[in-house]
């Protein structure tokens, strides 16, 4: 530990990366290796095969997930904003694609595209925190049905607006919160905001991996039936506290005490766990069982299914750090 508080924050940060892709590497030897094993009957064979076929999808995505996580510390701030706000391009156009809007939409979807989405990352770029906690929420849900009434289309008026909201607070709102982690100027923790992007990304990674395996183990008994049959509060308990755990675990990586550590992971996998019952929720309205939707027409990729969880997290962990150490709103 005294070896590892020696190193300066960039050397810290590029042992971070290491141990990464040096874990996504022998993972993916091993299963690879486990996926060349001869299996007694066709049966075992074919299971392993779906079973493979699985684990390389998920596997696929960590290496991206990597990848792009590398890429956001090596370009800096600037680079890491422009990154996730393409990513919330592409998630909000994916949504938008699924829940069915209108042609009289087209002027409101132009403002969220091009106006609303660019302005909340500069602003985020700009670390003029305070405007970006009420840009969207204030100004933006403000503008957006001020706009839709120039299109003269009274038919389903607060549903189209409602459904064009959502989608600019889950993929806009929530997910310009994780960039603006690397933003957040603590004391004593300059050049060190990659940290906490990680600490975020491992504590729902680990809250959503052991809700999903409590959800095949344990009875199912669920809270929404019609809107999912797996989610569990026992399932979600089990999630929200292995997050927990694993953020307490890592405290040593934040400017977080180990019991601060355990609270902050805590409210960031409960939100999690919600966020993804209410997508789900979303989903089922929209009638589709994934975002993702391998027509080349729609362009949906299956990129908000991936993200949809930290959207729900990245904000409530940011604003309870950020009110937590009384950081400051504004300041560049």
């Amino acid at each position: 530990m005294r070896w590892l508080k020696a190193l300066s924050a960039s050397e810290q940060v590029a042992l971070l990366f290491v141990v990464l892709f040096g874990f996504l590497m022998l993972l993916t030897i091993g299963l690879f290796l486990n996926s060349l094993r001869e299996r007694e009957d066709d049966d075992a064979r074919r299971a392993s095969e779906l079973a493979w076929e699985r684990v390389r999808r998920d596997l696929r995505a960590a290496w991206i997930g990597g990848c792009m996580f590398w890429v956001a510390w090596i370009s800096g701030p600037l680079g890491a904003t422009l990154l996730f706000a393409l990513f919330s391009f592409l998630a909000l156009r994916e949504f938008i694609t699924l829940v069915h809007t209108q042609r009289s939409d087209h002027r409101t979807l132009i403002v969220a595209f091009f106006v609303l989405l660019p302005v909340q990352y500069m602003i985020c770029g700009t670390r003029f925190f305070d405007l970006f906690t009420v840009f969207l929420p204030v100004y933006g849900f403000l503008a957006l049905p001020i706009v839709s009434t120039f299109a003269d289309d009274p038919r389903q008026y607060l549903e189209r607006n409602a459904k064009i909201q959502w989608g600019v607070m889950v993929c806009v709102y929530g997910l310009s919160h994780a960039p603006a982690l690397l933003l957040l100027d603590f004391p004593g923790y300059t050049g060190r905001g990659a940290f906490l992007l990680f600490f975020l990304v491992m504590v729902v990674a680990s809250s959503q991996i052991a809700q999903e395996i409590a959800t095949r183990t344990l009875r199912r008994r669920p809270v929404a039936r019609r809107i999912s049959r797996s989610f569990s509060m026992r399932a979600w308990w089990i999630g929200t506290l292995t997050g927990s755990l694993a953020g307490g675990l890592l405290f040593w990586i934040t400017p977080f005490k180990a019991g601060q550590a355990l609270g902050m992971a805590f409210l960031t996998a409960a939100a999690a766990g919600f966020g993804g019952l209410v997508m789900k929720a979303l989903k089922k309205d929209a009638g589709v069982r994934y975002w993702g939707n391998r027509s080349s027409i729609t362009g949906a990729v299956g990129l908000l299914d991936r993200i949809a969880v930290l959207c729900f997290a990245a904000p409530v962990f940011f604003h309870s750090a950020r009110w937590y150490f009384q950081l400051p709103l504004g300041y560049r």
